[in-house]
């Protein structure tokens, strides 16, 4: 099935308080402290800070009002077109600080787990068919061999984990936001999740980029509820870790002043992707980070807990890709290893290539290049280290040619002497990872 984009089918809005599939109460408490802590009091303000439709924002009105916790103002809203204006009664200050006093949340509706549960298959990672010319055009400013793309399109369009290993410095990390930028749809990400009337916020503008929102467009202000806009419209989430990741980051983030919890990392990449970059580098041996991942990869679902020890079930859609510069034998098990669907070698570039990226990089950095230096280069400087090319060293070199060149006052040129002085910081700072 070929997604393109605004191909995802977009959460329908809510019609009436039943459809919204959430305890009553809960949705009430919600809407009153809403009302104290934002001090809107017309119902078209409050449905946009509630984030529902304007009836059911009504309907919601009319139960707080039946039970004695709103009451009209009798004046019409000044700033709203003749609506009616609201405010809490004694008895719904009351009943607001009490419920503050349970959970500080406010403002967006949470989507009940279930419902959110649809939207994620609509929107599955698995949906994604990604064509060679996508991924040559996401990847089109690095020099990597033809059969790579052969190997990591089929990998990513089956939404499995991948392992990329291989030699440091060879653009494992590139090659991720690469996959990363080939994705290129929209999905929709809940601002909040219920379950067992606790809050779970989802949305993160630090993970998720909000897409540019087409209401925007005069002619489309009738088609303001084209979707439930208790979801953002996002690119597909990247979460990208290092060495920092550990275990406990993948669990729900209790916040215990405001009795609220936030989505652990994977949940929060739900419908994208997850990196785990410098895989070997994290205080937890890789063995139980994988091991974490074990249900997640198998069953497409991820357990977690709440503060009450009480475990449940969210759906787990999401492409890992592990990136590390050890062998996978040194750090994982076979059992694991067979769990990870595909192992990709990322290795430096042969001559070829790294002569295509010298140049490439020359060219943007505007350094004429110079024969005698790449002679000289290959002949003398490459030996001492066995020949290994690596992606990284072009830029390495020209930069510190660059540099020297800025700093004795002569055009950007290239010389088999300033390649030595160049070489010589580069050199020194493979014996450092060498060790």
């Amino acid at each position: 099935m070929n997604m393109h984009s605004n191909a995802v089918m977009a959460p329908p809005p809510p019609r009436t308080i039943e459809e919204m599939r959430l305890p009553l109460v809960m949705m009430r408490d919600i809407l009153i402290k809403t009302i104290f802590r934002k001090n809107t009091n017309s119902v078209s303000d409050l449905a946009k800070a509630v984030h529902l439709p304007v009836q059911v924002t009504q309907e919601l009105v009319d139960l707080a009002r039946d039970q004695r916790l709103l009451e009209a103002t009798g004046t019409l809203n000044a700033n709203s077109s003749n609506e009616m204006g609201y405010q809490l009664t004694d008895l719904g200050k009351a009943r607001a600080l009490d419920a503050l006093a349970q959970s500080e949340y406010f403002g967006a509706m949470p989507v009940p787990l279930d419902v959110y549960r649809e939207q994620v298959k609509r929107q599955s990672v698995k949906n994604m068919q990604i064509t060679r010319s996508q991924l040559e055009g996401a990847m089109g400013h690095l020099v990597l061999p033809n059969e790579l793309i052969g190997n990591l399109g089929p990998a990513v369009s089956a939404g499995r984990s991948i392992l990329m290993y291989g030699p440091p410095g060879n653009g494992k990390s590139s090659i991720s936001n690469g996959i990363r930028d080939a994705l290129g749809d929209k999905i929709y990400v809940p601002r909040a999740i219920e379950y067992a009337s606790q809050v779970i916020t989802v949305y993160d503008p630090i993970v998720h980029s909000a897409a540019e929102d087409d209401t925007q467009d005069p002619n489309a202000l009738r088609r303001i509820t084209r979707f439930d806009s208790r979801y953002v419209k996002c690119e597909r989430p990247t979460v990208i870790t290092g060495g920092e990741l550990t275990l406990n980051m993948l669990d729900l983030v209790y916040n215990p002043t405001a009795r609220t919890y936030q989505a652990p990392l994977q949940l929060k990449s739900t419908g994208g992707i997850f990196i785990v970059d410098d895989l070997g580098r994290q205080a937890e041996p890789p063995q139980s980070l994988v091991n974490r991942w074990i249900v997640p990869l198998e069953e497409n679902k991820d357990i977690l807990a709440l503060q009450s020890g009480e475990k449940f079930e969210v759906p787990f859609d999401t492409l890992v890709i592990f990136s590390t510069n050890f062998h996978p034998n040194e750090i994982f098990d076979q059992a694991a290893l067979r769990r990870i669907f595909y192992k990709i070698k990322i290795d430096g570039p042969n001559q070829k290539n790294f002569l295509k990226i010298f140049a490439m990089v020359a060219k943007k950095r505007k350094v004429p290049l110079d024969e005698g230096t790449l002679i000289h280069l290959l002949k003398h400087k490459y030996p001492t280290i066995n020949n290994v090319f690596a992606n990284y060293q072009p830029i390495f070199l020209i930069d510190q040619m660059i540099a020297i060149c800025e700093f004795e006052g002569i055009p950007n040129q290239m010389s088999p002497d300033l390649i030595d002085r160049a070489w010589a910081n580069m050199f020194v700072q493979d014996e450092k990872i060498i060790k």
